[in-house]
């Protein structure tokens, strides 16, 4: 019988207790897998097969001309196509749950508290005759059974947190006292007070000016990073993904035609419709974001 030598067994301990260890997997919690949208009035497919996932904390950027298929994509990601519209392929789960399977009370249920968004003109979200605070300790007590008291206390909080001047002041204030700028921060309180994990942007920034548009688009990013929310960007501006976006998706008559991590698809783009818009874009801000060394490695 061969001896053991005395020192091999502290060797095998010693190699497994510093054997390096994987990081624990995180689960997404939005997954869009070759989603497919029809249009039954048309008899047509108007998107062909979009898939991407969203880790928290985590912000995946949509580019695309006007009627491109980025907003039918989130509408059929948030179950609210519009009619004649349906999925017909593929699957979306939001935090495990495959949404085929919803009824429309727990629809009800999970918009605003698990998926939530804000959209390009939020005058047409908000009741104009309703005081804006109002509206932000409303969904606070039927998302998460605040007292009114409580809600209104919340509501202020969340108007300072989207950086609102005198956020009490604005709480009694109505939509039409307020601008663009201010409106679209009222609409990402009222979108992120239940504590949703997931947010869809869509063209949350278009209609405003260069500067309040940074101001809102750093304000996304610090709630992504504070709070771990996963954003979906939808945009027809580059400059605006490459600013808070780690993926991005363009694409083009309902396709995608390129994906990809932002800093690749940007420097590298491959599909010759993505190098037209990176083209176009440099010159309205893009370059800002496009480093030359990366660019020309």
């Amino acid at each position: 019988m061969t001896p053991r030598s005395p020192s091999s067994a502290p060797e095998r301990t010693r190699a497994t207790a510093t054997a390096p260890t994987a990081p624990p997997k995180v689960p997404p919690v939005l997954s869009v897998r070759d989603v497919r949208v029809g249009d039954r009035a048309g008899h047509r497919e108007v998107v062909h097969g979009v898939s991407f996932e969203l880790t928290p904390g985590k912000a995946v950027g949509v580019v695309g001309e006007s009627g491109s298929g980025k907003t039918l994509t989130c509408r059929a990601v948030l179950g609210i196509l519009p009619r004649h519209f349906e999925i017909t392929g593929g699957s979306v789960e939001i935090a495990g749950t495959d949404t085929a399977t919803l009824t429309p009370s727990r629809w009800t249920e999970l918009r605003g508290a698990t998926i939530s968004a804000v959209f390009q003109d939020p005058a047409s979200y908000l009741n104009p005759s309703v005081r804006v605070g109002a509206q932000v300790a409303e969904v606070l007590r039927v998302k998460t059974g605040l007292k009114r008291r409580q809600a209104r206390h919340r509501a202020v909080e969340l108007l300072r947190a989207v950086r609102l001047r005198d956020p009490a002041l604005v709480y009694g204030q109505y939509p039409h006292e307020l601008s663009g700028g201010m409106l679209q921060r009222v609409l990402i309180a009222t979108a992120v007070a239940a504590g949703p994990r997931v947010l869809i942007a869509d063209e949350a920034t278009t209609a405003l000016d260069v500067t309040v548009q940074a101001e809102i688009l750093d304000l996304l990013d610090e709630l992504r990073e504070e709070s771990g929310l996963a954003l979906v960007v939808v945009s027809h501006d580059l400059a605006v993904v490459a600013q808070v976006c780690d993926e991005v998706l363009v694409m083009r008559q309902g396709e995608v035609v390129e994906q990809g991590p932002v800093h690749q698809v940007l420097h590298h783009p491959r599909h010759p419709y993505t190098r037209l818009l990176v083209a176009e874009h440099e010159q309205y801000g893009l370059d800002r974001f496009l480093d030359p060394t990366e660019a020309s490695s």
